[in-house]
Order: C-alpha cells, then sequence, then structure tokens
C-alpha cells in the first residue's frame, strides 16, 4: 500500500518571538515494513539533522530572529508493507521498561493490567488488554490535554490516541513489557480520528508488535511509523521552546491518502 503525506502546522503569537528552537520528528525511515519513496520538509529556514538517543531522525530548527509566526510542512509517499505483523530494528528493548511521569502506573492501571492478562503475556493477552482499554477509556477530544497522565486519562474514563496509548504502555510495563511509543500517520476514513496518529509497539520474544487502542487494531496494516520513545513527550512529530511571543495559536492539517 502507497500513502500520500502532507502535513502543515502553522504558529501564530500574540507578540512576536523573541528566538525559538523546534524539535521535528517529522521524518519516516526505511524499515522492513516501509519503504521510503520521496520525502521532503518545508521550513523557514535550514534546519540541523541528527539521530535521537532512540533513533529516529530529528531536525533541529533554531529561529534566532524576531518572528510572529512559523510554518512547518511535510510531504511525502511512503510504501507500506501491510501484511507484517511484526518489526525488528537492532536497538535495545530494556530501556523501554522504565515508567516516564506520562506512563507511570497507579493502582488502578496495575490491578486492570493484571485482570485484562492473568498470567498471560502474550500477544492474545495483550490483544485484550486493548480491547479492555477501548472499552473503559471513550475516544473524546477535549476531555485530556497533552500534559494529562496515563493514571489522569484513565480515572476519567476517556481520552484520545496519546491517552490510550500511554495507557496501554503503563499495563505493558507493568506486566514486566518492554512497550514503546510510536507517533505517525493513519489512513483513515473515520473524521473523528486524526490522521496524525499514536499508537504502541510491545517486544514479544521475537519483535516488535503493534496495538493502536483507539481503533483496536493490533496489526499496523494502515500505519506510517515516523518516531519512537518512551512517551508522547520523546516521539512528537513537532516539539519548541521559545523566549517571548504571548500566548501561542497552533493550527495542524494532515492529509493521508492511498
Amino acid at each position: 500500500m502507497k500513502l500520500s503525506i502532507r502535513h502543515e502546522t502553522t504558529y501564530s503569537y500574540d507578540n512576536e518571538v523573541r528566538n525559538s528552537i523546534q524539535y521535528l520528528r517529522l521524518t519516516p525511515q526505511e524499515s522492513e515494513r516501509q519503504h521510503v519513496i520521496s520525502w521532503e520538509l518545508g521550513l523557514p529556514r535550514p534546519a540541523r539533522a541528527q539521530v535521537d538517543p532512540y533513533g529516529n531522525i530529528l531536525h533541529v530548527l533554531t529561529m534566532e530572529e524576531p518572528h510572529a509566526s512559523i510554518v512547518i510542512s511535510a510531504n511525502g509517499q511512503v510504501e507500506i508493507d501491510d501484511s507484517r505483523e511484526v518489526e525488528h530494528d537492532g536497538h535495545e528493548v530494556l530501556p523501554y521498561l522504565r515508567f516516564t511521569r506520562l506512563t507511570q502506573a497507579d493502582d488502578a492501571l496495575r490491578a486492570f493490567a493484571h485482570e485484562q492478562c492473568r498470567e498471560r503475556r502474550d500477544r492474545n493477552g495483550l490483544i485484550d488488554l486493548m480491547h479492555g482499554l477501548a472499552d473503559h477509556m471513550t475516544y473524546l477530544p477535549g476531555s485530556t490535554g497533552v500534559e494529562s497522565t496515563a493514571a489522569e486519562a484513565f480515572a476519567g474514563g476517556a481520552g484520545v490516541c496519546q491517552d490510550h496509548t500511554h495507557a496501554f504502555l503503563a499495563c505493558s510495563r507493568t506486566l514486566g513489557l518492554p512497550a514503546r511509543y510510536v507517533s505517525g500517520y493513519l489512513l483513515t476514513e473515520d473524521s473523528a480520528h486524526l490522521a496524525s496518529h499514536a499508537w504502541a509497539e510491545v517486544w514479544l520474544a521475537d519483535g516488535w508488535y503493534s496495538f493502536d487502542v483507539s481503533n483496536r487494531l493490533a496489526r499496523p496494516e494502515r500505519h506510517l511509523k515516523l518516531a519512537v520513545g518512551l512517551d508522547y513527550l520523546d516521539a512528537c512529530p513537532v516539539r519548541g521552546v521559545r523566549r517571548g511571543g504571548g500566548c501561542e495559536q497552533m493550527h495542524a492539517r494532515v492529509q493521508v491518502q492511498q
């Protein structure tokens, strides 16, 4: 399956920003299940490219002059092997056992993980966990924020793909299974789910298996991977810091087509 991506993010500010730095994980990599045919970033100035600690392609965009807005775009085509269920990338798996502030399991999440999986530490057990979380946490945009933790979203019984993924990571790590956050794009006709998406991958003896709680999918057949990490903060497509500017408005447009 060939996917065509158009992604534009615009930041605008009430006052001029004195200077800013944007960290961009907007470039997919070649892997066993995706072949990058073409890809281009549209930036206001050249950015420094590097590889981050999780193996993601990271561009650092530095704006040292005053500015009132920033427009960042990513466009390209990627061929997806939608028949592949497991992936291997050569990176260490043990770091993905570590909890973070966003993925720390509380008593309720720990109890839920053990209730759903019992003694099972296999794909079938995790599929049951995926459906259990989808049943418990209604997909409801606006019910949480980017700083909401897995425990907070689980207690509230609602969230978006970021919250579903954080809760799944909290449960998986509770069970002793390395699990990582994935950011990317999803080909979908469901207008309630954004094309810019997040899901989880868990290491099960022979490779990384995907679990998309929001869509109840245990195979990444319509997913294009951008970046991985311990949580949203490690893998989000655009993240930055700035001096000045006052209030900020962010508008993103994402189009994913076959």
